[in-house]
């Protein structure tokens, strides 16, 4: 019997309905995320489709959700329920990874999980395919042992990127009708041979499988094609070994791109498309800061240990309030372009895990004391490498600080911004530096001190930070990081 499917919301990822003869249900939300998340996210909850029919009973087509705003397909983690398992509003049904972290698909509804259609390791399910199949209790779950994707409606497809239009190929001509022309209709008499020469030529080949030829070294003329006409793929240069050699592997690794990767990928390369960067280069003394730190660190009972990191998500979030002009960011929308100036400052630190770069958030800084960043930071550090941060602790932000100081060979580098912000802050490693001292009495000899320096470099998008105003901010941090007992007022 066909299913109805009824839209309660036009942002709605996927659906659900119940039919029957002569009644339709409403839809109902099958999840939330958490009681944290749902009202930041409530359009993106999966709904599910009731069926009923001659060939099962009737029955729930549970979905892939849309678990973050950007999540257009996922992949299935571990499945915490099994077939013939009691569903529970609130039990965790199956673990997800989204583009930036995995998460549990936490489920609203109760019945009893019948067939599961999307094992533990599927990659990249659409969202809106289906994933399992729920009955009420009492339901016989036996009879959904043979029971497929297809009697779930099938699977739909990714968006297809647009083609671009094929140029039209001219019509062709109308037939030569003049006497000049007949001797060229009766050509056909001697096709034979231009046919027999036709398939005697190479078959073409293609300019990546030429290349891949050239570089590893395979003469062409020796390789039998096993393409259509005989024409020679990648897979036959591949798979070519001389007469007489030991076969062997393929010198490199394919390695699939995760969900999470395709994601960086696409909003770097959006970053740089379309934010006109620049980049403003400065050298801070630290030597106050590392003495400050040693000392509350000293006094701290073991309460909290301070990083240079800390002092300088506290340093930029005062740098953000005197130039409120880098604490912005683009916006066109509905046919408006505007500038979004905020007023608290929400810092994205940029955190390296075992899948990429994720850049969870420390809001609110000014208000913040040093212990209270730095024991955020390392809550969020530590649930971000873990795959466990909920969508609204990276989503967003107003400036981030990536920081490689801890690597010793990293002296400075250049960021890339994180959209949809307006400027980043590069920080390279510590180094001693020889520095004239200062107070020296006229007619001694010069002398010099050790110094503590790192140098950071700010990328900002010219479309909101003219360069004055980007030196101004580099100004205002280079203040506040040397006499840093400001942070403290």
């Amino acid at each position: 019997m066909a299913a109805t499917v009824m839209s309660r919301s036009a942002s709605c990822r996927s659906l659900f309905s119940r039919t029957s003869s002569t009644s339709i249900r409403e839809s109902r939300h099958l999840y939330r995320l958490r009681d944290v998340v749902r009202p930041q996210l409530p359009a993106y909850a999966a709904l599910a489709r009731y069926y009923a029919s001659k060939s099962y009973p009737p029955h729930t087509i549970i979905s892939m959700p849309a678990l973050s705003p950007t999540m257009t397909a996922g992949n299935i983690g571990a499945w915490q329920k099994k077939v013939g398992d009691v569903l529970a509003p609130g039990d965790v049904l199956v673990e997800i990874e989204t583009d930036k972290a995995q998460m549990d698909f936490e489920f609203q509804e109760e019945g009893v999980l019948a067939k599961i259609l999307k094992e533990a390791g599927e990659k990249d399910v659409v969202v809106g395919n289906p994933i399992a199949v729920m009955v009420e209790e009492g339901t016989d779950i036996s009879s959904f042992e043979s029971f497929t994707l297809e009697d779930a409606g099938g699977e739909k497809a990714p968006a297809a990127e647009k083609e671009p239009a094929q140029p039209k190929e001219p019509e062709s001509k109308p037939a030569p009708t003049t006497e000049e022309s007949q001797p060229e209709a009766q050509e056909p008499e001697s096709t034979g041979e231009r046919l027999q020469s036709s398939l005697d030529r190479v078959p073409f080949i293609a300019p990546a499988v030429k290349a891949l030829a050239l570089e590893r070294g395979v003469p062409l003329k020796n390789v039998k094609g096993t393409g259509p006409g005989g024409r020679v793929t990648k897979q036959d240069i591949e798979k070519y070994q001389p007469s007489g050699a030991a076969a062997t592997g393929p010198a490199y690794e394919d390695i699939p791109a995760t969900s999470m990767r395709k994601t960086i990928a696409n909003r770097l390369v959006q970053s740089v498309r379309e934010n006109p960067h620049y980049f403003v280069t400065s050298t801070l003394s630290v030597s106050k800061l590392l003495k400050l730190r040693e000392a509350l660190n000293a006094s701290a009972d073991g309460k909290y240990k301070l990083s240079v990191n800390d002092f300088l998500v506290k340093a930029c979030a005062a740098a953000l309030l005197k130039v409120p002009a880098v604490n912005s960011h683009w916006i066109e929308e509905n046919g408006q372009v505007s500038i979004r100036q905020h007023k608290t400052a929400d810092i994205s630190v940029a955190v390296a895990t075992p899948v990429g770069l994720i850049t969870p958030i420390v809001k609110n800084v000014e208000t913040l004391g040093l212990s209270s960043i730095s024991s955020q930071i390392k809550d969020l550090g530590k649930r971000a490498r873990e795959n466990k941060l909920m969508p609204e602790e990276y989503l967003g932000g107003t400036f981030t600080i990536s920081n490689m100081g801890m690597n010793p060979a990293v002296e400075r580098f250049t960021a890339v911004i994180n959209p949809p912000q307006s400027a980043i802050l590069a920080v390279g490693t510590t180094r001693k530096v020889a520095v004239p001292a200062e107070g020296e009495e006229e007619g001694s000899a010069p002398s010099v001190k050790w110094d503590d320096q790192i140098v950071v470099t700010a990328s900002f998008d010219h479309k909101v930070v003219d360069g004055a105003v980007g030196a101004e901010f580099m100004k205002e941090l280079k203040k506040i990081v040397e006499n840093p007992l400001e942070l403290l007022l």
